[in-house]
């Protein structure tokens, strides 16, 4: 736990998993744990890291905005 001011909390990872969990995962849950590491996974590397848009980032998905980021900056 951090002290007051301190931002070591966990709200990033919560809204990651808040979404995920409203946004894909199944009602009826999984039947595996492999339909589920597989699901989840396309979910995060595909979907919530390139497709999905976000607010915090004007519209654009974390990925193309760390593009863009590094293309303003040089960064190859």
């Amino acid at each position: 736990m951090s002290r007051r001011g301190n931002c070591w909390d966990n709200a990033p990872m919560e809204r990651v998993f808040r979404s995920l969990k409203s946004e894909w995962v199944p009602t009826n849950g999984y039947h595996s744990i492999k339909e589920a590491e597989l699901d989840i996974s396309t979910y995060l590397m595909n979907y919530y890291n390139w497709r999905r848009p976000h607010s915090y980032n004007n519209g654009f998905s974390p990925a193309k905005a760390e593009e863009n980021l590094n293309l303003m900056s040089g960064i190859s």
